[in-house]
């Protein structure tokens, strides 16, 4: 199921999402729940939680049997953990 989430997203989803200078990864599928996280701009845009719900969850449950929901992953990434840490601590790596 996870890999038909994903091909979903890539072919589907961050088609859309590029206009806006986004896209879109799946981080967690359990119980019939995609965990999506929306990547570039789309991830600190104040509409974020209408994209999952107006753009990413319907374009998922439309091509995706079994999917019950799609909710927003709003953990903060690796990466950007690993920046920040970077910024404090003066590296220019």
């Amino acid at each position: 199921m996870e890999e038909q989430i994903k091909k979903v997203l890539k072919d589907k989803v961050d088609p859309v999402l590029a206009a806006h200078y986004g896209g879109a990864v799946l981080t967690k599928y359990e119980d019939g729940v995609a965990v999506v996280r929306l990547t570039g701009s789309c991830a600190s845009c104040p509409s974020a939680q209408s994209t999952i719900e107006d753009v990413v969850k319907s374009i998922l449950m439309e091509n995706i049997d079994g999917i019950k929901d799609v909710v927003l992953d709003t953990s903060v990434s690796e990466d950007l953990l690993d920046m920040a840490r970077k910024i404090l601590r003066k590296e220019n790596n």
